[in-house]
C-alpha cells in the first residue's frame, strides 16, 4: 500500500468558523499560512459582512 491513509492527514480548525478542515495537495507549499477553510470565510473575515452559514443544505 502506498500514499497517506485520509484519516492520517493534518488538520486544524478554521479561525472564521471554527470548522475543522485537512491537508490538501494545493495547499502543501502554504499550509503554514493557511487560516480559513473555504473562500467565504476569507472574505467574511476581511469584509466584516454576513457570517458564513455553518449548516449545509441536504435538499
Amino acid at each position: 500500500m502506498r500514499g497517506i491513509k485520509k484519516q492520517d492527514l493534518p488538520s486544524k480548525p478554521c479561525v472564521t468558523c471554527g470548522r475543522p478542515f485537512t491537508w490538501r495537495k494545493s495547499l502543501a507549499k502554504t499550509w503554514d499560512e493557511v487560516k480559513y477553510c473555504s473562500d467565504a470565510c476569507r472574505r467574511y473575515k476581511q469584509s466584516g459582512g454576513k457570517p458564513p452559514s455553518t449548516k449545509r443544505n441536504l435538499a
